[in-house]
């Protein structure tokens, strides 16, 4: 009997599950054994994760079943934790057991970038999956029953954000709008509250268009948010931030949004990389091991300029159709594609009713924007789980 390759995917985030979903398309029956590897049986939507950190949606509204959205005749799906990767026996190593492959997919996610800031591992909380949301939501409302049995600890309703990309902004977005309902809910004094963003660059969202991120600031400044621009955080405590200024901001809350980095298990092969991000070939792969390939958060890809493209889950997406593509055709001995990638646009949500974005060159901001922010997200639902899943898990309010 003739050898079936095997095609392993490690991580079933953006890229992970696009990748097993255009396989399980593009492959004939017995072409390949596909195994899709993920720590959790969930897939969870990472650009959803601000609003229910704040609490203004379900953090269900942001999971997925794995096993709901592949064909599991054709798409094998192991829960399972994975340890290590060893590029020169092609294994993977699980935490009871290992994997061999023929060709591997990494597509692990990335990790919060804290760059060495003394005490923000220990007490910042980061969005980053479904637990750590839920705990952001649960400690936010508990500073609020704190300040209420004690009204002299301002630092309880001090809310301070670091970071100035596309989730710190629209995590702001969110949780201005949540303060005035927890205030109600809660006795408090909205006056009391403060929400502060610190942003070591001299502006919010850097390198996007100036003007419309002057027309998202002075929403935010409207819904009570204070900025802090061209100061990093020197040092983090449990009750207070240090800026590098030595400005001292007495707070209890400090929600990192600050920075990523590729995943640890990605630095620890040894392949050339920046902040644990793999530098790729034209093919997505690494170039010492061609049978690897590598998308998502822990690769680095160029632009026409020479720049790195930021860790988009726009990028991902398109990473995973192109690979697809390509680990067909090389197990049919075709000609590979190289990778080209060109962005829809970008649009960052500033709350309800809210956002500021360009798309296909055009700039657009407010209501309009808004809207458009949902038909992205609905159209990443229709991407994985069709008519189906839209019903069941879009926002159409």
């Amino acid at each position: 009997m003739a050898h079936k390759p095997c095609i392993v995917i490690i991580g079933a985030g953006y890229g992970g599950i696009v990748t097993a979903l255009r396989l399980q398309k593009e492959l004939m029956d017995n072409e390949a054994e596909v195994i899709l590897v993920n720590k959790h049986d969930y897939h969870y939507i990472t650009t959803h994760l601000h609003m229910p950190a704040a609490g203004t949606d379900d953090v269900q509204n942001a999971r997925v079943n794995i096993t709901s959205l592949i064909d599991t005749q054709k798409i094998r799906f192991l829960k399972a934790q994975v340890t290590k990767i060893v590029p020169e026996k092609k294994r993977v190593e699980l935490e009871d057991g290992h994997l061999a492959y023929d060709y591997a997919v990494v597509a692990l996610g990335g990790e919060p970038e804290t760059f060495g800031i003394p005490g923000l591992k220990e007490h910042a909380f980061f969005i980053r999956s479904i637990n750590s949301v839920q705990l952001i939501r649960e400690h936010i409302e508990y500073q609020f029953a704190r300040y209420k049995q004690e009204p002299h600890r301002h630092d309880y309703v001090t809310f301070v954000v670091g970071g100035a990309g596309f989730t710190g902004i629209e995590f702001l977005g969110e949780l201005a709008d949540r303060i005035p309902k927890l205030c109600a809910s809660f006795g408090v004094d909205a006056q009391h509250v403060r929400v502060i963003n610190v942003e070591a660059s001299g502006s919010a969202l850097p390198g996007f268009d100036p003007g419309l991120v002057e027309y998202g600031m002075d929403v935010l400044r409207r819904k009570g948010v204070t900025f802090r621009f061209g100061v990093p955080v020197k040092q983090c405590n449990a009750d207070h931030i240090v800026l590098a200024n030595d400005e001292v901001i007495p707070c209890s809350t400090v929600i990192w949004t600050g920075g990523v980095r590729g995943n640890r298990l990605v630095e620890d092969m040894g392949f050339d990389s920046i902040r644990a991000r793999v530098k790729v070939d034209e093919f997505l792969r690494v170039p010492a091991y061609p049978e690897m390939t590598v998308i998502g958060d822990s690769s680095i890809v160029f632009s026409e300029d020479g720049k790195p493209l930021p860790p988009t889950a726009q990028l991902a997406i398109a990473q995973a159709d192109a690979l697809a593509v390509n680990l067909v055709a090389q197990l049919r001995g075709q000609p590979l594609r190289t990778f080209q990638y060109k962005s829809k646009g970008t649009v960052a949500s500033l709350g309800k009713g809210e956002a500021i974005g360009i798309v296909a060159k055009y700039k657009v901001k407010g209501s309009v924007a808004a809207v458009l922010k949902k038909v992205i997200d609905l159209r990443y639902l229709y991407i994985i789980g069709g008519i189906p899943l839209v019903l069941r898990k879009g926002n159409f309010s």
